[in-house]
């Protein structure tokens, strides 16, 4: 069932988002040459808890970190670890959740180590620009549905020579951290679900260099693409509301 969300609940989505949005932030200024995912979950997990709020993540079905952070051709739900450390080349994708006062939110991005090649480039930016054309999508449509959304951000990646991952999608947002509907990165306009005022959603394109398949490592968690090659994610939660769509995780 959607969970419809009244003004005063997204006035609370508000903070967890900006919390969500800063902790990924302090996330992004760590990133360089020798650094540990391990070190870079720690900091997450510190300033989560620094803001009276609780790390989202960590324990969330098991999973030991507070933070997801991906690396090259991992997709999503890389394991923070000692033995994982960044390299000159490497796109690391870090995903993040915070929960305060009972609502949580939940952002990703891709960032660079040091110089990358003109691919990855091109790759980071086309998975962030298919999120916003699929915000553009929502805001365009006169009754907008998920197919709208869906169908947007996959003829940006498409056309770009880049593939869609299918397997997992984005979702609702709020008090917990999935909720309905899913919101998949591919779709048909003006099919789906209806997007009405008072949902919240996190919309996460994952984009792939190749391939759109993937599969899942021995630990259970680390989704990697098919062929090996480059993966990027990018992921906001955001607010429908009567006066337009908030990005609720956004930070300037």
């Amino acid at each position: 069932m959607i969970q419809l969300k009244t003004p005063e609940q997204i006035e609370i989505m508000k903070v967890a988002g900006r919390i969500t949005g800063e902790a990924l932030l302090v996330a992004k200024e760590m990133i360089r040459e020798g650094i540990t995912t391990k070190q870079i979950d720690d900091k997450i997990r510190t300033y989560i808890k620094k803001c009276g709020a609780r790390p989202t993540f960590l324990g969330y079905g098991g999973f030991p970190g507070s933070a997801c952070i991906s690396i090259n051709d991992e997709v999503i739900h890389g394991i923070p670890s000692h033995n994982k450390v960044l390299k000159n080349g490497d796109i690391v994708k870090i995903d993040v959740g915070a929960e305060w006062k009972g609502f949580t939110g939940d952002s990703a991005a891709t960032f660079a180590v040091g110089e990358i090649s003109d691919n990855a480039k091109k790759l980071i930016e086309v998975t962030k620009e298919s999120f916003f054309k699929g915000i553009e999508a929502i805001e365009n449509a006169e009754n907008p549905r998920i197919g709208d959304l869906g169908f947007a951000i996959a003829n940006h990646a498409r056309s770009n020579g880049f593939s869609v991952v299918e397997e997992y999608t984005g979702h609702g947002v709020g008090a917990e951290l999935h909720e309905d509907p899913n919101v998949p990165n591919y779709g048909t306009q003006g099919r789906g679900v209806r997007i009405y005022p008072g949902m919240t959603l996190a919309i996460e394109p994952m984009i792939n260099e190749g391939t759109r398949h993937v599969r899942v490592l021995g630990d259970k968690w680390t989704v990697v693409t098919a062929d090996g090659k480059l993966s990027a994610h990018y992921e906001h939660s955001i607010a429908v509301t009567k006066n337009g769509i908030i990005l609720l995780t956004k930070v300037d």
